[in-house]
C-alpha cells in the first residue's frame, strides 16, 4: 500500500511539479503562528510530543521524527507519507508488547463492568448504574495534556472541582491554529495554489468552527 501511494504521488511528476516550491512557510513563520505536527515539522522544527513529553508509553517506542527544513507544499504531503511509515513501525512494536489478557482496567469505580455480570452481580449494575448516570469524581485540581494526533498538538484542559462533571473543558485543535498559517502560505503565489495550500495544511473544518 505504501508502494502505491509514492507511485501514485511523491514519483508522480504532474503532482510534484505543481507542489514544490509552492505555499512555502518558514521556521520563524511556522512558530509564530503556533503551527504543530506534520506542518511545523515540514519548515524544520522537529516537535512531536510522543518523544518531547511522552504518554501512553511511547517512550518505549522505536520511531523517527521526519522533519525538513524546505517548508512547501511537497513537504507537507511528504512528511505525512513518511509519518505512515513510522506509524506502521509503532504498531508493529505495540503488537509484539502486547501481553494476553484482560484489556478494560478491572476497578468497577471507572470502568464499565461486562454485561455477562449483570446477569449474576448486583454491584455490577449498580456500578453499571452509576458510571453511566453519574460518571466518576476525579481529585480537585487542573491539568493540561498534550497529545501528538495527526495534524499536530490536540491537548486537552480540564478543572475539576471533585464533582463528576468538570468544572471547565477547554480542548486545543490543531486544525484552528494550523489554517493560520494559509494567509503567508499564499503571499506571492497564484489563487490556484490556494488549494493547494489548504489541502496540505489538512485542516478538519468542524476543528476551525469551533
Amino acid at each position: 500500500m505504501m508502494k502505491q501511494y509514492a507511485a501514485m504521488f511523491a514519483k508522480n511528476d504532474i503532482f510534484v511539479g505543481r507542489t514544490e516550491g509552492v505555499g512555502i512557510i518558514s521556521k520563524e513563520t511556522a512558530l509564530d503562528y503556533g503551527l504543530t505536527g506534520p506542518s511545523l515539522r515540514a519548515s524544520g522544527v522537529p516537535l512531536d510530543f510522543r518523544k518531547a513529553q511522552p504518554y501512553s508509553l511511547y517512550e518505549d517506542y522505536d520511531f523517527d521524527v521526519p522533519t525538513s527544513e524546505v517548508g512547501d507544499a511537497n513537504t507537507r504531503f511528504m512528511m505525512r507519507f513518511y509519518e505512515m511509515e513510522e506509524s506502521l513501525r509503532i504498531i508493529e512494536q505495540a503488537l509484539s508488547m502486547l501481553a494476553p489478557g484482560p484489556i478494560k482496567d478491572p476497578d468497577r469505580r471507572i470502568s464499565l463492568p461486562p454485561r455477562s455480570e449483570h446477569e449474576t452481580s448486583m454491584e455490577a449494575v449498580i456500578f453499571h448504574f452509576k458510571l453511566v448516570t453519574e460518571g466518576f469524581h476525579p481529585p480537585r485540581g487542573e491539568v493540561y495534556v498534550p497529545t501528538e494526533s495527526a495534524r499536530g498538538e490536540l491537548g486537552y484542559y480540564l478543572v475539576s472541582d471533585g464533582g463528576s462533571m468538570p468544572y471547565r473543558v477547554k480542548v486545543r485543535v490543531p486544525s484552528l491554529i494550523n489554517l493560520q498559517s494559509l494567509e503567508p502560505a499564499c503571499l506571492g503565489g497564484l489563487f490556484a495554489d490556494m488549494v493547494i495550500n489548504i489541502a496540505t495544511l489538512d485542516p478538519v473544518l468542524g476543528d476551525v468552527d469551533k
